[in-house]
């Protein structure tokens, strides 16, 4: 059974009185009556008033006040319905809707602070962080945090005559025929990073402390339209010994 406050129940007196709610309001207004001698005296007193009228009026013929009543009524009940006050009191009749929406209002706020913090606060360093793909994702291709992939219209990155990277090559303590495939980011600055390994098997000591040699050289940048743009590559490093003729 609907339970419903002082409040409620003073806005139906005047349908209840008239018979005009539906059964299920009826009984529990007649519940909220017998339990309550407040709204039990209104009660009263609109029977008072309604009988007091009755008496006062004075009797027309009945042609005159044919569908008066119905449309007045009808009328009445629908401005009721739909004014503010009216809507307010219906949404306050059940409280618990009230609570449901202020909880749900209440943790749609905390859970987009938490959201937020955690882009807000996200290590840039970490590559799995949600803040680091979404940096990934909003930068333009071509540059350091979204880097181009190599075509016919990028100028390859090439290396210097004098720098790290040449000496390196130069000066490798490796011997014999060796090649090295690895992939690396080349920035738009030259700088080399990602520097990796793709052959696991050569993983040995030599080949760690030459590849640890080119990860601080730095490249002459790849080229498109006239600008250095940063680019992701797999590099081929060959390493041959030349052997004179007998």
């Amino acid at each position: 059974m609907t339970l419903l406050t002082c409040a409620a129940v003073r806005r139906r007196l005047p349908a209840f009185y008239d018979r005009e709610l539906g059964v299920g309001e009826l009984i529990a207004i007649e519940s909220h009556l017998h339990d309550c001698p407040p709204c039990a005296r209104d009660l009263h007193a609109l029977r008072e008033i309604g009988e007091a009228l009755r008496a006062a009026a004075a009797r027309a013929p009945s042609d005159d006040w044919t569908g008066l009543r119905s449309s007045v009524v009808s009328r009445m009940r629908a401005e009721a319905h739909e004014s503010w006050t009216a809507r307010a009191g219906r949404a306050f009749d059940d409280l618990h809707l009230v609570w449901i929406g202020l909880a749900s209002t209440v943790a749609t706020i905390v859970c987009s602070g938490v959201v937020l913090s955690m882009l807000h606060f996200a290590s840039p360093e970490r590559q799995d962080s949600l803040a680091a793909v979404i940096a990934v994702m909003a930068a333009p291709s071509g540059s350091d945090l979204n880097p181009a992939r190599l075509d016919s219209r990028i100028r390859v990155p090439s290396v210097p005559e004098n720098g790290i990277v040449s000496a390196t090559l130069e000066s490798s303590p490796m011997k014999g025929e060796l090649e090295l495939p690895l992939s690396a980011i080349v920035t738009r600055e030259g700088r080399v990073s990602g520097l990796e390994l793709l052959n696991k098997a050569q993983d040995y000591p030599q080949v760690m402390e030459f590849v640890d040699a080119l990860s601080r050289g730095r490249l002459e940048p790849a080229q498109f339209g006239g600008s250095p743009v940063a680019v992701n590559l797999v590099w081929l490093v060959t390493h041959t010994t030349v052997k004179p003729k007998t």
